[in-house]
């Protein structure tokens, strides 16, 4: 794949901002100016995407892990699931939630049963297998080394 040189389009003007030289620099303020202006501006929104992606996927990255941890404590309707999530401060809505859900009983981590409800339809109860306790434990040593890895890494970052 071939990379492209970044180019800013003005009015009569096309800079190539690879090949700006001091001549450009010098006769050209007002357009330099505008680049580093805008160039400043896409900078932190590209930061602030390339932060919120990676909060993103660092979420998405432990929610199987939570999920099945919060089931392991024992039987459990899918609201209560979605309120230790949120009390934990990973908020995740139902539509995030439920297709998990299918993925991990699919796998065979989890299964569910059907009870009355005294108000309203009856409601499917979750409650984690044994090949669920296994991946549950497996995630565990794999969170521990995480979390060293992660301290000893950052250990003496300047943030």
């Amino acid at each position: 794949m071939r990379k492209q040189a970044h180019h800013l389009y003005l009015p009569k003007t096309k800079i190539n901002f690879k090949q700006l030289s001091n001549r450009i620099l010098l006769t050209n303020i007002k357009n330099i100016y505008y680049y580093v202006l805008h160039n400043t501006k896409l900078n932190i929104y590209l930061c602030i995407m390339i932060v919120e992606n990676t909060q993103t996927q660092m979420r998405k990255g432990i929610l199987e892990f939570c999920i099945l941890a919060i089931i392991s404590r024992g039987e459990i309707y899918a609201s209560d699931i979605i309120g230790e999530l949120k009390k934990a401060k990973l908020l995740v809505v139902e539509g995030t939630l439920y297709p998990l859900l299918t993925r991990l009983k699919n796998n065979g981590l989890l299964s569910y049963n059907w009870k009355e409800s005294t108000s309203g339809p009856p409601r499917k109860y979750y409650q984690i297998t044994e090949s669920g306790l296994e991946v549950l434990r497996a995630l565990n040593k794999t969170w521990e080394e995480l979390t060293y890895a992660v301290e000893t890494s950052t250990e003496s970052t300047k943030i």
